[in-house]
C-alpha cells in the first residue's frame, strides 16, 4: 500500500497538485515533517498503539482535521481503523472523502479477530455511505468483496499504479548462480508470510514439482515473522521438512533489487486464498517472469488479461504444483513483452483517472 500511495502522490505533484500525507512516525529517526519528491509528509510524534494490523494514534484527530481544512479533497486507503473518524472530520470541514479499497480485512479465525473484523467493517460502512465514489482495483474483485458489494453502484475501477525498473542482467545472473542448483528452476514468492497468502500450500506443492524438477528452489521475498500472526511458528514443521529447498530473503524495499529478483525467478507463484489484485504479479511480468496465481476474484485478473501465466485451483497444492510445472515446461507459451504488459496496465492512465476523480469532487472556491 505504501508504494501505491507514493506513486500516485509523486505523480500528482509532478502535475502541479499539492499533496500532503499524514502518517505515524513508526521509526524515531524519521523527521516529523519533511518533503520527499515534492510530497509533504507529516508524521505524528506520539507513539502509536498497535491493534492487530493497525494502530491507534491519539494525536491523529486534531492533526487530520487541521490538514483536511487546508486541502480540497481527502484520499484514504481501506481497510483502516480511522475511516469513520475521517468521514466525520471531512464532513465537518466541508470536504469529500475518496477511499481506495485495497482488500477486505480477513484475519485468522479467533473470537478476538472476529470482533476486530466486525468493528472494522462497521466503521468502513459509516464512511462508505457518505463517500461519493469508492475506488476498486477490478470489477471482478468488487463483484465478490463483502466490503464493496453493498456499495457496488459507487465503485469506480482504477488499475493500481505499477512501475518497475528494468532488471540488471549482471545482478540477475549472480542471483541465479546463488539460488539455483545446477540450473534448477527458481520459484518466487513475493509477499508477507501470512495465513491468507497460503505459503504452506506452495511449500506442499513441492511434492508435485519435485517429480519433474527435484532440485527446484522457492525463494521467499517478504517479511516472514509477522508480529500480528503466528503463521511462521505454525508452519515450522513444513518449513523444516523442505528447508533444503527454501530460501528466505526477508523484506526488500529496494525496487531495483526486486526487479532483479523477479527476473532471476523462472516463475512467480501466489497461492493465496484471497487476493485483491497482487501488484507483484504485474511487477514480475514487467521483468519477464510468468505467474502462477490461484483462481481467486481480483487476483486472477492480471493472468486473465495478459495470458502471461496460469491459474490454479485455490487451496489445492497439487493443482498449484502442476500449474508451476506446466509453466516451467513451456515458458515461451507464457511470455509477453514488457510493452504488452505496460499496455494492459498503463501508469499514466491510472493517474489520469485518479486526477479526474479528485478534481470532480474537490472543493472549488
Amino acid at each position: 500500500m505504501q508504494l501505491y500511495i507514493q506513486r500516485i502522490a509523486e505523480e500528482l505533484v509532478q502535475r502541479g497538485h499539492q499533496v500532503t500525507i499524514l502518517a505515524a512516525r513508526h521509526r524515531l529517526e524519521l523527521p516529523r515533517d519533511e518533503t520527499i519528491n515534492g510530497v509533504h509528509i507529516i508524521r505524528l510524534t506520539a507513539p502509536p498503539i498497535p491493534i492487530s494490523r493497525g494502530m491507534v494514534m491519539p494525536a491523529y484527530p486534531y492533526a487530520a482535521y487541521t490538514l483536511i481544512k487546508q486541502h480540497d479533497i481527502v484520499s484514504i486507503h481501506t481497510p483502516m481503523l480511522e475511516t469513520a473518524l475521517i468521514s466525520l472530520l471531512a464532513s465537518a470541514a466541508g470536504r469529500k472523502v475518496i477511499p481506495t479499497h485495497h482488500g477486505d480485512l480477513i484475519l485468522p479465525k479467533s473470537l478476538s479477530n472476529h470482533v476486530i473484523q466486525g468493528v472494522m467493517f462497521m466503521l468502513y460502512k459509516f464512511m462508505a455511505k457518505r463517500a461519493p465514489r469508492i475506488v476498486a482495483y477490478t470489477d471482478d474483485y468488487a463483484d465478490h468483496s463483502y466490503y464493496l458489494q453493498p456499495f457496488r453502484e459507487k465503485v469506480q475501477v482504477i488499475y493500481p499504479p505499477i512501475t518497475m525498473p528494468k532488471p540488471n542482467p549482471t545482478h540477475v545472473a549472480q542471483l541465479r548462480a546463488e539460488w539455483s542448483v545446477n540450473g534448477s528452476p527458481i520459484i518466487g514468492y513475493a509477499g508477507r508470510f501470512v495465513q491468507e497468502k497460503r505459503p504452506d500450500l506452495l511449500i506442499q506443492a513441492l511434492d508435485t514439482i519435485n517429480q519433474s524438477y527435484p532440485d527446484a528452489r522457492i525463494v521467499f521475498a517478504g517479511a516472514f515473522d509477522i508480529p500480528y500472526e503466528n503463521t511462521w511458528e505454525t508452519y515450522q514443521p513444513i518449513v523444516q521438512k523442505y528447508q533444503d529447498q527454501l530460501i528466505f530473503l526477508g523484506l526488500k524495499d529496494d525496487m531495483q533489487f526486486m526487479a532483479d529478483y523477479f527476473a532471476a525467478c523462472d516463475v512467480l507463484a501466489l497461492p493465496s486464498d484471497t487476493e485483491c489484485f497482487a501488484l507483484v504479479q504485474v511487477e514480475a511480468m514487467l521483468c519477464g517472469t510468468p505467474v502462477v496465481m490461484t483462481d481467486t476474484p481480483g487476483g486472477r485478473v492480471p493472468v486473465q488479461l495478459t495470458g502471461m501465466g496460469k491459474l490454479a485451483e485455490p487451496r489445492n497444492p497439487q493443482a498449484i504444483g502442476q500449474a508451476i510445472v506446466d509453466v516451467l515446461d513451456d515458458p515461451q507459451n507464457y511470455h509477453r513483452t514488457r510493452e504488452e504488459i505496460e499496455g494492459c496496465f498503463s501508469f499514466k492512465e491510472t493517474v489520469d483517472r485518479y486526477e479526474a476523480l479528485f478534481m470532480e469532487y474537490a472543493r472549488h472556491d
